[in-house]
Order: structure tokens, then C-alpha cells, then sequence
């Protein structure tokens, strides 16, 4: 089993900048991918962005509306992944929810966290 809890969330003016934190604990040897995904009120819970590594390279994607703003990162001594969140705006307010997967290329994930508020006011 693994646990990934959720840090970071808060209140942020648009424009500014918010950092979000997971935290992986237990069996996390072999998890090789972690995201970050959200969900609005009323809306469905979308893909934000992941990072898959190996031995040798880490690679990471983004959904086209945080490109450029949002860039995720990994302290793997920490079992940890980040969040940077620049440029926000009103319309990335949702709960972020951290998910790991054991496969580097996830039709979906093993383990999900409880999720963290992000509001951003105008």
C-alpha cells in the first residue's frame, strides 16, 4: 500500500503563485509515475500533469491549459512531489488531488490522495 498526502493548498490573488506538496509514503519502491490532477465544483476531474521516471530520466507532462504556468518536480529522498504553481487564475480553483501509478505509461492510477483546496481569487 501507498499513502500520498496532499499539502500546500490555500488562498492566492490571480497572478500569483501557490506550491503544492505530496507526500508518498509505505510501498513506494515501485512507483514510477505520480500526477497531480483536479476538479472544479460542478465539473469533472481533469488531468494537470505528471512526472514518470526511471533509473536513468525523468519526463514530464502538462494539460495544455497550465502549460508554461505550472511545472512539476520530484525530491525522490523525500518520496516527494511538487507542484509550482505560477500565473494562477480564477479558473485553476478546484481541489488538486496527487495520484501514483506503478506503470509509466497509466491508464489509471493505483493510489489517490484526499486532496487539497486551491482558490484563486480575481
Amino acid at each position: 500500500q501507498v499513502q500520498l498526502v496532499e499539502s500546500g493548498g490555500g488562498l492566492v490573488q490571480a497572478g500569483g503563485s501557490l506550491r503544492l506538496s505530496c507526500a508518498a509514503s509505505g510501498r513506494t519502491f515501485s512507483i514510477s509515475t505520480m500526477a497531480w490532477f483536479r476538479q472544479a465544483s460542478g465539473k469533472e476531474r481533469e488531468f494537470v500533469s505528471r512526472i514518470t521516471w526511471s533509473w536513468s530520466a525523468a519526463n514530464t507532462y502538462y494539460a495544455d491549459s497550465v502549460k508554461g504556468r505550472f511545472t512539476v518536480s520530484r525530491d525522490a529522498g523525500k518520496n516527494t512531489v511538487y507542484l509550482q504553481m505560477n500565473s494562477v487564475k480564477p479558473e485553476d480553483t478546484a481541489i488538486y488531488y496527487c495520484a501514483a501509478s506503478y506503470s509509466s505509461t497509466p491508464g489509471k492510477y493505483d493510489y489517490w490522495g484526499q486532496g487539497t483546496q486551491v482558490t484563486v481569487s480575481s
